[in-house]
């Protein structure tokens, strides 16, 4: 509405010049020339509001809808869960909450000064076809003639465009990679190779850069160029038909003034159709991430109290009220195990003898949980961190952060930074556990949970634990001998498939394989 007020505005201003010469300033009519220069001044006024309301109204509407798709995909980013790795890499992710959204919501400007610049080029139609036929015609004509002229262009830049985000993408997910895993790779030697396969890669996508850039280049060119020859074109043949007597001095002025106008609609014209096209590129990308189906939330019943859990993939059993332990040689063998009891992927395991993929997904999520290794930390007071998503409550916070032996990390107030990048690894994995404990599930599932402290806190961790857990179910896979030695039952895997179960004591003496592992990773501790 405003914009189209606005452009109207524009429009009505030569027509309301034409009329003070015409009627006043030609015959000298000085009271005449007053009024209509009076309407011109009101007239303005009037306009200078309306671009301000319009540019406030456009802002809002971009805005609007770059938000509004943000949390739509946000909301899908949230419904999809622990599947989104899975589904989409995080480069993709970020692009899209990043570049697409403000993509989206420049489309936009089509919605506002896009139809009011159609509107308003009706309207200068209308009042030149008033003051001479020949000329409506030319201008009715020529805004085709100029679409034709650009949509190639529009048409290259879509199709450069869509390769460039395609890249835009994969570049963003190496570089979030690489971020994730530098201190691995720091370790190992590896960064200097990543670095130089990402300058690569970066050269790659700023090449194509340039192709995008060489076709927007053109549309900005035309966009501002165009206009201007069309301008040119009327004001010549206006003038032929002043110097001819088929038009007055007020009408030749009215027509310039038309004619000037016009170059805003038709420029907004053609760099909104430029803005579509960059907009249906990144849309294409929205819509792909939000077509991807969650994971089903409903389902049967979960079992009514504690029940075991077992994955007849491993043959794992992890019995309520029961510290249980997975040593493996290989770490992913036991990942992979708690990831399919926590239903964190394709899982035949059962809970209670029911599936868990048929059982209702929240059930699960309300009341087995897994810790993970490298689980995010968000930024906040250390309170609020071990506390989660619920009401802090400074009682449990103390409980679990002193079971989880993490009280050198600071008072309950002290500020944890996004992804703890204030506290050490080993203080990053104690707020973990602390933060798994203080949620207090019914079974608690845990990867690793003192693979990064001392051999004198693991031990006080492996003491506290049993304490902090006792009548809950918990699973640990570890091999460190603090806690396989406070464990109510151990499984050792080999291959992901149990080859003996026991007590730690009992494996040491029992199971050769299980004693070369524990004497290994307690050599290498105590080196």
């Amino acid at each position: 509405m405003f914009g189209s007020l606005w452009f109207a505005s524009l429009a009505f201003t030569p027509f309301l010049i034409s009329q003070a010469i015409d009627r006043g300033l030609t015959p000298k009519q000085p009271a005449t020339l007053i009024a209509w220069t009076a309407v011109v001044l009101v007239v303005g006024a009037l306009s200078a509001g309306l671009g301000i309301m319009r540019h406030r109204s456009m802002t809002k509407l971009r805005l609007a809808a770059a938000l509004e798709t943000a949390d739509a995909v946000m909301a899908h980013a949230t419904r999809l869960g622990a599947a989104l790795p899975r589904r989409v890499t995080s480069g993709e992710v970020v692009t899209i909450g990043i570049a697409d959204v403000w993509t989206i919501g420049r489309a936009m400007n089509v919605g506002g000064v896009g139809v009011a610049s159609l509107l308003a080029y009706a309207v200068v139609a209308v009042l030149l076809f008033r003051t001479s036929p020949l000329l409506a015609v030319v201008v009715l004509a020529g805004v085709p003639v100029l679409a034709l002229s650009v949509g190639p262009l529009l048409t290259r830049v879509q199709a450069a465009g869509q390769r460039y985000r395609k890249r835009q993408g994969a570049l963003a997910a190496q570089l979030v990679d690489v971020l994730s895993g530098l201190r691995i790779l720091n370790g190992l030697g590896g960064k200097e190779g990543h670095l130089q396969r990402y300058q690569q890669n970066s050269a790659g996508l700023r090449d194509l850069g340039y192709r995008v850039g060489r076709a927007s280049s053109w549309v900005g060119a035309l966009g501002e160029g165009l206009p201007g020859v069309f301008l040119a074109v009327v004001v010549w043949l206006a003038a032929r038909q002043a110097a001819a007597g088929e038009l007055t001095a007020g009408e030749l002025i009215a027509v310039y003034g038309y004619t000037a106008m016009l170059v805003i609609p038709v420029s907004v014209m053609i760099f909104c159709g430029f803005d579509v096209t960059r907009g249906l590129v990144a849309a294409r990308h929205v819509v792909a991430f939000l077509s991807l189906p969650p994971e089903e939330t409903a389902g049967e019943a979960a079992p009514v109290g504690p029940a075991t859990l077992h994955d007849p993939v491993s043959g794992v059993s992890a019995e309520p009220g029961r510290l249980t332990a997975l040593a493996g040689a290989r770490p992913a063998d036991a990942a992979a195990v708690l990831e399919r009891l926590g239903r964190y992927g394709p899982t035949e395991a059962t809970w209670g003898g029911v599936r868990l993929d048929s059982i209702a997904r929240d059930e699960v999520r309300a009341r087995i949980l897994v810790a993970e290794h490298e689980a995010d930390l968000f930024a906040d007071p250390l309170r609020d961190v071990v506390a989660g998503r619920g009401a802090p409550q400074d009682e449990r916070v103390h409980a679990a952060v002193e079971a989880a032996v993490a009280h050198d990390v600071g008072a309950p107030d002290h500020p944890v930074e996004w992804a703890g990048r204030n506290l050490s690894g080993g203080q990053r994995q104690r707020v973990r556990l602390a933060r798994a404990l203080y949620q207090q599930p019914e079974m608690l599932l845990a990867a690793e949970p003192t693979s990064a402290v001392d051999a004198h806190t693991e031990a006080a961790i492996a003491a506290r634990l049993k304490t902090a857990r006792a009548g809950s179910g918990t699973v640990v896979a570890t091999t460190s001998p603090a806690l396989l030695d406070r464990a109510d039952v151990v499984h050792y895997l080999v291959d992901g498939r149990v080859a003996a179960s026991g007590t730690h004591r009992e494996l040491l003496s029992a199971v050769p394989g299980y004693e070369r592992l524990v004497a290994r990773v307690f050599g290498e501790d105590e080196a």
